[in-house]
């Protein structure tokens, strides 16, 4: 057996939320006449995923999208401070 860390990687994140927008994330608006659609939708390596208002949006190293909920979110990534990005 070999032991393995995985690479420290640098990734972009943006907090969703409907009024804000967000490039990637697919938001309906209202649906229906008694009914409001309040979740988007990016389009993951594993197909549609469902992004709640709040959700971080992360992009990978390949331009691969996904959601995080923020309590997983601050317990798996760090802020790093403004490096010119």
């Amino acid at each position: 057996m070999t032991r393995v860390r995985r690479l420290p990687l640098v990734f972009e994140a943006e907090q969703w939320f409907p009024e804000d927008g967000l490039p990637g994330v697919t938001y309906p608006g209202q649906l229906g006449r008694n009914y409001v659609w309040t979740a988007g939708t990016i389009e993951t390596l594993e197909g549609p995923h469902i992004v709640s208002p709040g959700d971080w949006v992360v992009t990978g190293i390949d331009g691969e999208k996904w959601a995080v909920k923020p309590d997983i979110f601050w317990q798996t990534y760090e802020r790093l401070e403004d490096e010119g990005c």
